[in-house]
């Protein structure tokens, strides 16, 4: 059910808004609920229930205690770009 808002917002800020949405074909209602769902999304990303297939998939590779992530990924991309 749609439910209708009134914002106020600089006179700026809404004709550069109207100028994005027609250059992307969207209206302005529908970038605000986008952005509004954006943002409470993130908050709300805790709450995300994990399917089946993920909880069994997940654990499936076991790593050394003393692996580094961020080295390995480091090390990689330097052999990776340094060619």
């Amino acid at each position: 059910m749609n439910t209708k808002l009134t914002l106020k917002l600089n006179k700026r800020s809404i004709e550069r808004a109207k100028k994005y949405a027609q250059k992307n074909k969207k209206s302005l209602s529908l970038i605000v609920e986008n952005y509004f769902n954006a943002i409470t999304e993130k908050e709300s990303l805790g709450d995300i229930e994990i399917s089946p297939n993920v909880l069994e998939l997940s654990g499936i590779i076991k790593l050394p205690e003393d692996f580094d992530l961020k080295e390995t990924r480091k090390k990689y991309l330097n052999e990776k770009y340094s060619k």
